[in-house]
Protein backbone atom coordinates (compact mmCIF):
# COMPACT_ATOMS: atom_id res chain seq x y z
CA UNK A 1 0.00 0.00 0.00
CA UNK A 2 1.27 3.26 -0.77
CA UNK A 3 1.32 6.30 1.30
CA UNK A 4 1.11 9.39 -0.48
CA UNK A 5 0.94 12.81 0.60
CA UNK A 6 -1.00 15.94 -1.41
CA UNK A 7 0.05 19.35 -0.27
CA UNK A 8 -2.65 21.96 -1.66
CA UNK A 9 -6.43 20.15 -1.81
CA UNK A 10 -7.67 22.21 -4.53
CA UNK A 11 -8.82 21.28 -8.18
CA UNK A 12 -5.72 19.43 -8.97
CA UNK A 13 -4.46 17.88 -5.77
CA UNK A 14 -8.18 17.04 -4.99
CA UNK A 15 -8.72 15.39 -8.65
CA UNK A 16 -5.37 13.89 -7.95
CA UNK A 17 -6.63 11.68 -4.28
CA UNK A 18 -10.03 11.49 -6.29
CA UNK A 19 -8.50 9.65 -8.83
CA UNK A 20 -6.05 7.68 -6.85
CA UNK A 21 -9.16 6.38 -4.47
CA UNK A 22 -11.27 5.29 -7.65
CA UNK A 23 -8.60 3.35 -8.97
CA UNK A 24 -6.45 2.35 -5.82
CA UNK A 25 -8.59 2.26 -2.89
CA UNK A 26 -5.98 0.87 -0.29
CA UNK A 27 -4.01 3.72 -1.27
CA UNK A 28 -3.11 5.42 1.83
CA UNK A 29 -3.35 9.53 1.17
CA UNK A 30 -2.66 12.37 3.54
CA UNK A 31 -3.43 16.09 2.76
CA UNK A 32 -2.94 19.77 4.13
CA UNK A 33 -4.23 22.68 3.03
CA UNK A 34 -5.21 25.91 4.79
CA UNK A 35 -9.13 25.95 3.47
CA UNK A 36 -10.22 23.55 5.75
CA UNK A 37 -13.47 22.43 4.85
CA UNK A 38 -12.15 21.13 1.48
CA UNK A 39 -10.15 19.00 4.15
CA UNK A 40 -12.67 17.93 6.08
CA UNK A 41 -14.79 17.47 3.06
CA UNK A 42 -12.60 14.83 1.41
CA UNK A 43 -12.04 13.22 4.88
CA UNK A 44 -15.76 12.76 5.40
CA UNK A 45 -16.35 11.44 1.91
CA UNK A 46 -12.83 9.00 2.07
CA UNK A 47 -11.30 10.46 -0.06
CA UNK A 48 -8.19 11.40 2.17
CA UNK A 49 -7.32 8.84 5.48
CA UNK A 50 -5.75 11.96 7.19
CA UNK A 51 -5.01 15.01 7.13
CA UNK A 52 -2.80 18.11 9.07
CA UNK A 53 -3.12 22.44 8.76
CA UNK A 54 0.52 22.96 9.04
CA UNK A 55 3.43 20.86 7.78
CA UNK A 56 3.72 17.84 10.16
CA UNK A 57 4.59 14.24 10.88
CA UNK A 58 1.88 13.22 9.31
CA UNK A 59 3.69 13.69 5.74
CA UNK A 60 6.40 11.39 7.19
CA UNK A 61 6.79 7.96 5.18
CA UNK A 62 5.22 8.90 2.38
CA UNK A 63 6.20 7.28 -0.58
CA UNK A 64 5.24 9.90 -3.37
CA UNK A 65 4.29 13.46 -2.28
CA UNK A 66 2.03 16.24 -4.73
CA UNK A 67 3.18 19.60 -4.00
CA UNK A 68 0.07 21.40 -5.27
CA UNK A 69 0.69 24.90 -4.48
CA UNK A 70 2.06 27.90 -6.62
CA UNK A 71 5.86 27.55 -7.03
CA UNK A 72 6.43 30.44 -4.81
CA UNK A 73 4.62 28.81 -1.75
CA UNK A 74 6.55 25.32 -2.29
CA UNK A 75 9.58 27.51 -1.37
CA UNK A 76 8.45 28.80 1.45
CA UNK A 77 7.17 25.18 3.01
CA UNK A 78 9.86 22.93 1.59
CA UNK A 79 12.22 23.83 4.35
CA UNK A 80 9.76 22.27 6.93
CA UNK A 81 8.97 19.31 4.56
CA UNK A 82 12.28 18.73 3.62
CA UNK A 83 12.98 16.47 7.21
CA UNK A 84 10.00 14.98 7.17
CA UNK A 85 10.93 13.25 3.59
CA UNK A 86 12.02 9.59 3.58
CA UNK A 87 15.45 8.51 1.49
CA UNK A 88 12.79 6.69 -0.85
CA UNK A 89 10.24 9.39 -1.19
CA UNK A 90 9.58 10.66 -4.47
CA UNK A 91 8.41 14.43 -4.72
CA UNK A 92 6.56 16.18 -7.70
CA UNK A 93 4.75 19.27 -8.47
CA UNK A 94 2.22 20.33 -10.53
CA UNK A 95 3.47 23.92 -11.40
CA UNK A 96 2.78 24.85 -15.59
CA UNK A 97 6.32 26.53 -15.52
CA UNK A 98 9.30 24.02 -14.59
CA UNK A 99 12.66 26.00 -14.55
CA UNK A 100 12.30 28.03 -11.59
CA UNK A 101 10.74 24.36 -9.65
CA UNK A 102 13.36 22.44 -11.07
CA UNK A 103 16.55 24.89 -10.05
CA UNK A 104 15.07 25.13 -6.74
CA UNK A 105 14.75 21.85 -5.66
CA UNK A 106 18.39 20.61 -7.68
CA UNK A 107 20.04 22.53 -4.31
CA UNK A 108 18.52 19.11 -2.32
CA UNK A 109 19.46 16.73 -5.00
CA UNK A 110 21.36 14.91 -2.59
CA UNK A 111 18.81 14.74 -0.04
CA UNK A 112 15.52 14.10 -1.96
CA UNK A 113 14.23 12.58 -5.66
CA UNK A 114 12.81 15.65 -7.39
CA UNK A 115 10.62 15.05 -10.64
CA UNK A 116 8.87 18.18 -11.63
CA UNK A 117 5.08 17.33 -12.97
CA UNK A 118 2.55 19.44 -14.93
CA UNK A 119 -1.13 17.36 -15.79
CA UNK A 120 -2.51 19.35 -18.81
CA UNK A 121 -5.72 19.89 -17.96
CA UNK A 122 -7.85 22.19 -15.44
CA UNK A 123 -11.03 23.80 -15.19
CA UNK A 124 -12.77 27.27 -15.16
CA UNK A 125 -13.82 26.78 -11.46
CA UNK A 126 -11.32 26.13 -8.56
CA UNK A 127 -10.93 24.64 -4.82
CA UNK A 128 -11.67 21.01 -4.11
CA UNK A 129 -15.38 21.46 -4.70
CA UNK A 130 -14.63 21.65 -8.54
CA UNK A 131 -11.95 18.46 -8.29
CA UNK A 132 -13.10 15.31 -10.41
CA UNK A 133 -11.60 11.71 -10.27
CA UNK A 134 -11.81 11.71 -13.85
CA UNK A 135 -9.76 15.33 -14.61
CA UNK A 136 -6.82 13.29 -15.66
CA UNK A 137 -8.09 10.53 -18.05
CA UNK A 138 -6.94 10.82 -21.55
CA UNK A 139 -5.12 14.09 -20.90
CA UNK A 140 -1.41 14.78 -20.94
CA UNK A 141 0.88 14.50 -18.22
CA UNK A 142 4.38 16.20 -18.54
CA UNK A 143 7.00 14.74 -16.21
CA UNK A 144 10.23 16.52 -16.13
CA UNK A 145 13.54 14.32 -15.29
CA UNK A 146 17.08 15.65 -14.95
CA UNK A 147 20.03 13.85 -15.82
CA UNK A 148 20.14 13.02 -12.67
CA UNK A 149 17.00 11.39 -11.84
CA UNK A 150 17.14 7.53 -11.27
CA UNK A 151 15.86 5.56 -13.95
CA UNK A 152 13.63 3.21 -11.67
CA UNK A 153 12.33 6.39 -9.51
CA UNK A 154 11.05 7.90 -13.11
CA UNK A 155 9.39 4.67 -14.04
CA UNK A 156 7.64 4.88 -10.40
CA UNK A 157 6.36 7.56 -11.12
CA UNK A 158 5.38 7.62 -14.88
CA UNK A 159 3.45 4.17 -13.48
CA UNK A 160 1.54 6.01 -10.89
CA UNK A 161 0.67 8.94 -13.47
CA UNK A 162 -0.72 6.37 -15.87
CA UNK A 163 -2.84 4.86 -12.88
CA UNK A 164 -4.89 8.13 -12.79
CA UNK A 165 -5.68 7.67 -16.98
CA UNK A 166 -3.30 10.38 -17.96
CA UNK A 167 -0.76 9.72 -20.77
CA UNK A 168 2.75 10.47 -19.04
CA UNK A 169 5.17 12.03 -21.48
CA UNK A 170 8.89 12.87 -20.20
CA UNK A 171 10.03 16.59 -21.55
CA UNK A 172 13.62 18.68 -20.27
CA UNK A 173 12.69 20.95 -17.96
CA UNK A 174 13.63 24.01 -20.27
CA UNK A 175 12.29 22.56 -23.03
CA UNK A 176 8.61 22.25 -21.26
CA UNK A 177 8.52 26.04 -20.81
CA UNK A 178 8.97 27.04 -24.20
CA UNK A 179 6.70 24.59 -25.34
CA UNK A 180 3.93 25.53 -22.87
CA UNK A 181 4.80 28.94 -23.97
CA UNK A 182 4.19 28.66 -27.17
CA UNK A 183 1.31 26.83 -26.66
CA UNK A 184 -0.43 27.86 -23.59
CA UNK A 185 1.02 30.85 -21.85
CA UNK A 186 1.23 33.36 -24.87
CA UNK A 187 -2.06 32.29 -26.27
CA UNK A 188 -3.81 33.58 -22.96
CA UNK A 189 -1.70 36.62 -23.05
CA UNK A 190 -3.17 36.97 -26.76
CA UNK A 191 -6.58 36.14 -25.83
CA UNK A 192 -6.62 38.47 -23.31
CA UNK A 193 -5.26 41.39 -25.56
CA UNK A 194 -7.58 40.52 -28.21
CA UNK A 195 -10.53 41.00 -25.43
CA UNK A 196 -8.89 44.00 -23.87
CA UNK A 197 -8.75 45.26 -27.65
CA UNK A 198 -12.39 45.11 -28.56
CA UNK A 199 -13.34 46.65 -25.08
CA UNK A 200 -11.23 49.45 -26.34
CA UNK A 201 -12.60 49.73 -29.80
CA UNK A 202 -16.25 49.08 -29.29
CA UNK A 203 -18.79 51.86 -29.74
CA UNK A 204 -20.71 53.20 -26.57
CA UNK A 205 -24.00 51.10 -28.03
CA UNK A 206 -21.59 47.93 -27.15
CA UNK A 207 -22.18 46.41 -31.06
CA UNK A 208 -19.18 44.50 -30.43
CA UNK A 209 -19.61 42.54 -27.43
CA UNK A 210 -23.07 41.82 -28.45
CA UNK A 211 -21.69 40.24 -31.89
CA UNK A 212 -18.73 38.29 -29.82
CA UNK A 213 -20.69 35.54 -29.15
CA UNK A 214 -19.93 33.04 -32.36
CA UNK A 215 -16.27 32.48 -33.50
CA UNK A 216 -14.47 35.18 -30.92
CA UNK A 217 -15.76 34.24 -27.52
CA UNK A 218 -14.14 30.82 -28.75
CA UNK A 219 -11.27 31.66 -29.20
CA UNK A 220 -10.89 34.41 -26.46
CA UNK A 221 -12.62 31.67 -23.78
CA UNK A 222 -9.06 31.29 -22.19
CA UNK A 223 -9.34 34.97 -21.33
CA UNK A 224 -11.89 33.90 -18.51
CA UNK A 225 -9.05 32.41 -16.61
CA UNK A 226 -7.68 33.46 -13.35
CA UNK A 227 -5.82 36.77 -13.59
CA UNK A 228 -4.37 35.84 -10.10
CA UNK A 229 -2.85 32.61 -11.65
CA UNK A 230 -1.89 33.58 -14.81
CA UNK A 231 0.18 36.90 -13.74
CA UNK A 232 2.16 34.23 -11.27
CA UNK A 233 2.41 32.02 -14.31
CA UNK A 234 4.12 34.77 -16.47
CA UNK A 235 5.99 36.07 -14.07
CA UNK A 236 7.99 32.04 -13.64
CA UNK A 237 8.19 31.79 -17.10
CA UNK A 238 8.97 35.50 -18.15
CA UNK A 239 12.19 34.59 -20.69
CA UNK A 240 10.42 31.91 -22.65
CA UNK A 241 7.23 34.15 -23.33
CA UNK A 242 9.46 37.02 -24.50
CA UNK A 243 11.01 35.21 -26.77
CA UNK A 244 7.50 33.62 -28.35
CA UNK A 245 5.98 37.22 -27.99
CA UNK A 246 9.42 38.50 -30.12
CA UNK A 247 8.07 35.74 -32.52
CA UNK A 248 4.61 36.62 -32.75
CA UNK A 249 5.24 39.93 -33.57
CA UNK A 250 7.66 39.12 -36.20
CA UNK A 251 4.43 36.84 -37.78
CA UNK A 252 2.11 39.70 -37.46
CA UNK A 253 4.87 42.51 -38.92
CA UNK A 254 5.48 40.20 -41.78
CA UNK A 255 1.74 39.84 -42.26
CA UNK A 256 0.93 43.69 -42.09
CA UNK A 257 3.64 44.21 -44.54
CA UNK A 258 2.47 41.64 -46.91
CA UNK A 259 -1.09 43.57 -46.47
CA UNK A 260 0.03 47.02 -46.83
CA UNK A 261 1.91 46.06 -50.12
CA UNK A 262 -0.77 43.86 -51.81
CA UNK A 263 1.02 40.78 -51.81
CA UNK A 264 -1.93 38.58 -51.62
CA UNK A 265 -0.08 35.37 -52.82
CA UNK A 266 1.76 35.68 -49.23
CA UNK A 267 -1.72 36.55 -47.61
CA UNK A 268 -3.55 33.25 -48.89
CA UNK A 269 -0.04 31.14 -48.07
CA UNK A 270 -0.52 32.87 -44.54
CA UNK A 271 -3.70 31.52 -43.98
CA UNK A 272 -3.29 28.12 -46.03
CA UNK A 273 -0.43 27.37 -43.77
CA UNK A 274 -2.08 28.23 -40.73
CA UNK A 275 -5.10 25.70 -41.66
CA UNK A 276 -2.81 22.50 -42.76
CA UNK A 277 -1.12 22.60 -39.79
CA UNK A 278 -3.99 23.40 -37.82
CA UNK A 279 -6.00 20.49 -39.49
CA UNK A 280 -3.43 17.90 -38.29
CA UNK A 281 -4.16 18.62 -34.29
CA UNK A 282 -8.03 19.81 -34.74
CA UNK A 283 -9.32 16.45 -32.32
CA UNK A 284 -9.95 15.40 -29.17
CA UNK A 285 -6.92 12.82 -29.46
CA UNK A 286 -3.97 13.28 -27.50
CA UNK A 287 -1.57 13.91 -30.42
CA UNK A 288 1.07 11.48 -32.03
CA UNK A 289 2.60 9.76 -29.30
CA UNK A 290 -1.13 8.07 -28.65
CA UNK A 291 -3.32 7.17 -31.92
CA UNK A 292 -6.90 7.69 -31.71
CA UNK A 293 -8.99 7.59 -34.49
CA UNK A 294 -12.08 10.37 -35.18
CA UNK A 295 -15.75 10.60 -36.29
CA UNK A 296 -17.83 13.74 -36.46
CA UNK A 297 -21.62 12.67 -37.00
CA UNK A 298 -23.89 15.29 -38.27
CA UNK A 299 -27.23 15.59 -36.03
CA UNK A 300 -29.76 17.53 -34.88
CA UNK A 301 -30.02 18.90 -31.48
CA UNK A 302 -32.75 17.29 -29.64
CA UNK A 303 -33.08 14.82 -26.58
CA UNK A 304 -31.78 11.47 -26.72
CA UNK A 305 -29.56 11.85 -29.69
CA UNK A 306 -26.36 11.39 -28.37
CA UNK A 307 -27.50 8.57 -25.91
CA UNK A 308 -29.21 6.74 -29.17
CA UNK A 309 -25.53 7.06 -31.13
CA UNK A 310 -23.57 5.79 -27.92
CA UNK A 311 -26.29 2.65 -27.37
CA UNK A 312 -26.37 1.85 -30.82
CA UNK A 313 -22.14 1.47 -30.47
CA UNK A 314 -22.25 0.07 -27.26
CA UNK A 315 -24.53 -2.94 -28.56
CA UNK A 316 -22.32 -3.50 -31.69
CA UNK A 317 -19.03 -4.02 -29.09
CA UNK A 318 -17.42 -0.60 -30.07
CA UNK A 319 -15.61 0.83 -27.16
CA UNK A 320 -15.77 5.04 -27.50
CA UNK A 321 -12.25 6.21 -26.44
CA UNK A 322 -13.95 10.28 -25.77
CA UNK A 323 -16.63 12.01 -27.18
CA UNK A 324 -18.04 15.46 -27.20
CA UNK A 325 -19.70 18.43 -29.22
CA UNK A 326 -17.89 20.73 -31.50
CA UNK A 327 -19.39 23.71 -29.88
CA UNK A 328 -18.77 25.87 -32.51
CA UNK A 329 -19.79 25.19 -36.16
CA UNK A 330 -18.81 27.76 -38.32
CA UNK A 331 -16.19 25.71 -39.54
CA UNK A 332 -16.59 22.17 -38.96
CA UNK A 333 -19.10 19.75 -40.64
CA UNK A 334 -21.04 18.03 -37.57
CA UNK A 335 -21.56 18.32 -33.97
CA UNK A 336 -20.58 15.19 -32.33
CA UNK A 337 -17.40 14.55 -32.49
CA UNK A 338 -16.42 10.63 -30.93
CA UNK A 339 -13.01 8.65 -30.48
CA UNK A 340 -11.66 5.49 -30.87
CA UNK A 341 -8.99 3.26 -30.14
CA UNK A 342 -8.64 1.22 -33.62
CA UNK A 343 -9.08 2.24 -37.05
CA UNK A 344 -11.58 -0.78 -37.30
CA UNK A 345 -13.88 0.53 -34.62
CA UNK A 346 -13.65 3.93 -36.89
CA UNK A 347 -14.76 2.07 -40.16
CA UNK A 348 -17.79 0.36 -38.27
CA UNK A 349 -18.87 2.85 -36.71
CA UNK A 350 -19.01 5.04 -40.13
CA UNK A 351 -20.94 2.06 -41.28
CA UNK A 352 -23.52 1.39 -38.22
CA UNK A 353 -24.24 5.40 -38.00
CA UNK A 354 -24.70 5.78 -41.74
CA UNK A 355 -26.61 2.73 -42.13
CA UNK A 356 -29.67 4.67 -39.31
CA UNK A 357 -29.53 7.69 -41.99
CA UNK A 358 -26.54 10.09 -40.19
CA UNK A 359 -24.69 11.83 -42.15
CA UNK A 360 -20.60 11.29 -40.95
CA UNK A 361 -17.47 12.57 -41.60
CA UNK A 362 -14.20 10.64 -41.40
CA UNK A 363 -11.01 12.71 -39.28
Amino acid sequence: MNKIGIIGLGLIGGSIAKALKHKQKSTFIVATDTHIPSLQQAMAEKIIDGYTTTIDETFSRCDFIFLCTPVEKIMEIFPTLLPLLSSDCIVTDVGSTKQSIVKFMNQHEQEICFIGGHPMTGSEKTGYGASTFYLFENAYYILTPTSKTPADKLQELTDLIASLGAFPITMDPLHHDFVTASISHVPHVIAAALVNLIKDLDSSQGHMKQLAAGGFKDITRIASSSPDMWAQICSTNQGEILKVLQKMQERLSAFEHSLINHQYEDIWRFFDDAKEYRNEFSNRSPGPLIKAYEVVVDMVDEPGGIAEVATMLSQHGINIKNIGIVSNREYENGVLQILFETKEEQKQSIVLLEEIGYRVYKK
